[in-house]
């Protein structure tokens, strides 16, 4: 068994025994001048720096692993309602706005999702729903095909740059494939009551009835001060570079889907003039 250890108060000298010694052999001090030294614990020592490193790494893993969990839980919900946000800001481009359940008139409304190319030809049928955003070139266009009261609609999904961050939106043309339907966009994060507008319903509400393309090329624009009607829209007023970025995405991300909306135009069109030519005949 370990002997104890006794330190002197007065000289500091240390004795080890059982019990303190009845006079100090250096100062003579009695035993009472002498303090008892606890032995140190064993174990690590919850002072010190290195407990307080061990202890925030035990509490930082356990934490992650706890985060990874909880996300890996709700991971299947949240993908649902970005699924859901996404085919309620398409709906709303053809005027079809809060819809209690917005996933059944969705199927509803939209008959294909094509995924086409700026030569016109369609890549595949359906899965336009599924490209993404960063996905999007000349050779993977997405597109939507809806019916609106009996009457083909087709939108168009754009993304661009605001002031402070990305702006996005759908397009909606009737069915001669270059008048718009409706609109919608949204923003990242512009400045409310200025860039903020363009999600508005007042400025959305100025571009049905505007012409998108003339001789293949995109004439829609965001102006200040609007000149041509049927093609320009007034801007937002003190957001010119928000403004300016709703325009270029306009002309950037509309114009690869020319080729194949002037081939929907003839496909429209054409059987609508046989019917009409054998009813003469039939006359």
């Amino acid at each position: 068994m370990a002997a104890n250890k006794y330190v002197c108060k007065v000289c500091g000298y240390v004795h080890e025994g059982n019990e303190a010694p009845s006079v100090c052999p250096l100062c003579k001090a009695g035993a009472s001048e002498f303090d008892a030294v606890k032995a140190p614990k064993k174990g690590l020592d919850t002072n010190s720096d290195v407990y307080a490193i061990i202890y925030s790494a035990v509490v930082v893993v356990i934490v992650a692993f706890l985060l990874a969990g909880v996300s890996s839980l709700l991971s299947p919900k949240q993908i649902d309602n970005i699924r859901l946000d996404k085919k309620k800001q398409i709906l709303a481009s053809l005027n079809i706005k809060n819809q209690a359940d917005a996933a059944k008139v969705y199927d509803e409304v939209i008959k294909a999702d094509p995924v086409v190319n700026a030569q016109g030809a369609v890549v595949t049928e359906n899965g336009g729903f599924e490209v993404a955003n960063d996905a999007v070139n000349d050779d993977n266009l997405p597109l939507y095909i809806a019916e609106v009261d009996g009457a083909k609609k087709y939108i168009i999904p754009m993304t661009g740059n605001g002031l402070w961050g990305g702006i996005w939106g759908y397009l909606a043309l009737n069915d001669d494939c270059n008048t718009i339907y409706g609109v919608y966009f949204s923003h990242a994060g512009e400045t409310p009551g200025l860039g903020a507008e363009i999600a508005s319903d007042k400025f959305q509400s100025r571009f049905p009835g505007r012409v998108v393309y003339r001789d293949g090329q995109v004439v829609l624009s965001v102006v200040k001060k609007v000149a041509d009607e049927s093609v320009e829209v007034n801007a937002v007023s003190g957001a010119t570079i928000t403004c300016n970025g709703v325009d270029d995405m306009l002309k950037r991300k509309l114009a690869p889907y020319n080729t194949y909306l002037e081939n929907c135009v003839k496909t429209n069109v054409e059987p609508a003039t046989a019917e009409a030519e054998a009813q003469v005949v039939e006359e």
